[in-house]
């Protein structure tokens, strides 16, 4: 995505929105450049180029970018952040944060592939060097392109410093995982043109890159090659997203992905059956003498596994099988040796792989009857 970045800004023409690989030219007679860039680059020169080896390319994988061309989001740390910039008059303006407001950011990010708007601040992402942009945007939040919305004259004259409005866009919602009993397991599916579409590749890059996007942690397994076939996408893996990829649309196996952090987190909680706990500051209090039980569950995931309570005051552990996903640790008359950090760890066996995943801190203190 690097280089795609180069393209559209050495062409003025905003940010990247999508890239594909496909026919543009039948045969390779023009000759193929390689190019890798580090993304600063002003224009394609800038970086690094080498000649193609011939039939490299045959026509199937010259490189397609489509750019946002009148609205672009500067100094961010990927596609859908950063300064909001508007190409005005050949030139990009950025924009004072009192011009623009929710509805405006909800066409921005539509407008750029990207998700909801999470963040929108002035000064968030720095001062633009050039002009302000000198209408305020009075768009409703369906238009598809900022500059389909309404506009209407400014009601200040200038942009105090601090005040160039920054937007902070959530990564779009097209992908999943499919089949695997858990968001971060399965089939890798992505939502491209109004459907749901499979997903294949040649490597496991696009594992890591799906991982990533779906907050999964990283890879953990993945088989190239299922049974069933969608179109073929490509990745260097230090993508944050697929959208920043490119595809093709020959028909490729699809992707199954196994992500690490496959497990959700499971809860831990304190009961006692005589009413000797109750809340006080730093959570739960025990008075000492009476009985208690810590309780740990998780979602019903896959059956089996095993809860392991760990607790910082001393070297001591427990196990107990998972049973109706859950598992009670008792404990007979309180004392202090009971006050301290505890957590649960759920451990199971799926996928032919060892997974493990910690719940939060409990904090217990013992005081007196």
């Amino acid at each position: 995505m690097r280089e795609n970045k180069v393209v559209c800004r050495e062409l003025d023409c905003g940010n990247p929105v999508s890239v594909s690989r496909g026919h543009l030219i039948e045969d390779g007679r023009g000759g193929v450049r390689l190019l890798r860039c580090s993304g600063d680059e002003s224009s394609i020169r800038q970086c690094d180029i080498r000649r193609g080896r011939p039939g490299f390319c045959d026509g199937e994988y010259y490189h397609h970018v489509t750019c946002s061309e009148s609205v672009r989001l500067v100094n961010g740390a990927g596609l859908c952040s950063g300064r909001v910039e508007v190409k005005s008059n050949q030139s990009w303006a950025s924009v004072c944060e009192a011009d623009f407001d929710r509805q405006d950011a909800e066409v921005v990010c539509r407008e750029l592939g990207c998700g909801a708007p999470a963040a929108l601040q002035g000064g968030l992402y720095g001062e633009g060097e050039g002009q302000t942009w000198d209408k305020e945007f009075q768009c409703k939040g369906k238009e598809s392109l900022l500059l389909d919305c309404d506009t209407s004259d400014r009601k200040h004259n200038t942009c105090l410093p601090g005040n160039a409005v920054g937007l902070t866009c959530s990564e779009p919602d097209d992908v999943r995982l499919v089949g695997g009993g858990s968001r971060c397991a399965g089939g890798v599916e992505w939502y491209y043109q109004g459907e749901w579409r499979i997903v294949g590749a040649e490597d496991w890059h696009v594992a890591a890159v799906v991982c990533r996007q779906l907050g999964c942690g990283s890879t953990d397994s993945e088989l190239l090659g299922n049974t069933n076939r969608g179109f073929l996408v490509y990745c260097s893996g230090s993508e944050s997203s697929l959208r920043e990829c490119s595809r093709s649309y020959d028909l490729h196996p699809g992707l199954t992905v196994i992500c690490s952090d496959l497990l959700v987190q499971p809860d831990i909680f304190l009961t006692d059956p005589m009413g000797g706990v109750f809340r006080g500051h730093q959570g739960p209090e025990m008075f000492r003498g009476y009985n208690f039980t810590i309780t740990c569950s998780t979602q019903p995931q896959y059956p089996g596994g095993s809860f392991l309570l760990t607790f910082t005051g001393s070297n001591r552990t427990q196990t107990q099988p998972a049973v109706n996903h859950s598992a009670a640790f008792l404990f007979p008359a309180a004392d202090d040796s009971h006050q301290g950090n505890y957590s649960c760890v759920y451990d199971n066996y799926v996928f032919s792989h060892n997974f493990s995943s910690e719940s939060e801190l409990l904090s217990l203190t013992i005081t007196g009857n």
